[in-house]
């Protein structure tokens, strides 16, 4: 599966990853964790699910939430280098989002997610909208999270 493959590439490259999670609550750390001896290269996870501790233990600015909101490019940005830095990781896979199937506005609707990634390159996000129940959503944020981390180590 991915979370083999991203394991495989890690310690083929010596890196080291963490997860911030909000929308996914540990769901993409517990996949990467699944993998036998995946302490040779996974240091741990924050779930960041309440704005305050996306600020305390993510290193999210308030005025960064203030301005773009929590599912924001921004804030999967500012999750991944804050989580870069707290968990000490080379890599750091993060992710914000709608999940559903309440929290909607008009300009964020139910399913909307951002991924963040930190490497020692720098940071990147990128902007899913998925379509199905809470469950789904998650699941296919997790897919996707795992996915873009095989894809850049690749």
């Amino acid at each position: 599966g991915l979370e083999e493959l991203l394991g495989e590439l890690l310690k083929q490259k010596g890196l080291t990853i963490g997860t911030v999670e909000s929308a996914t609550g540990g769901l993409i750390a517990s996949r990467i964790i699944a993998v036998p001896g995946a302490s040779a290269y996974c240091k741990g996870g924050i779930v960041a699910y309440h704005n305050e501790v996306k600020m305390s233990l993510a290193g999210v600015k308030y005025a960064t939430l203030l301005a773009y909101g929590a599912v924001s490019p921004q804030v999967a940005e500012e999750m991944a280098v804050g989580g870069q830095r707290r968990l000490g990781v080379d890599i750091c896979l993060t992710d914000t989002g709608v999940a559903g199937p309440s929290g909607s506005t008009d300009d964020k609707p139910v399913g909307l997610f951002y991924l963040g990634l930190a490497t020692p390159q720098g940071v990147r996000n990128r902007k899913f909208v998925f379509k199905g129940s809470r469950e789904e959503n998650q699941k296919a944020a997790v897919k996707a999270a795992l996915e873009w981390a095989v894809e850049v180590l690749s």
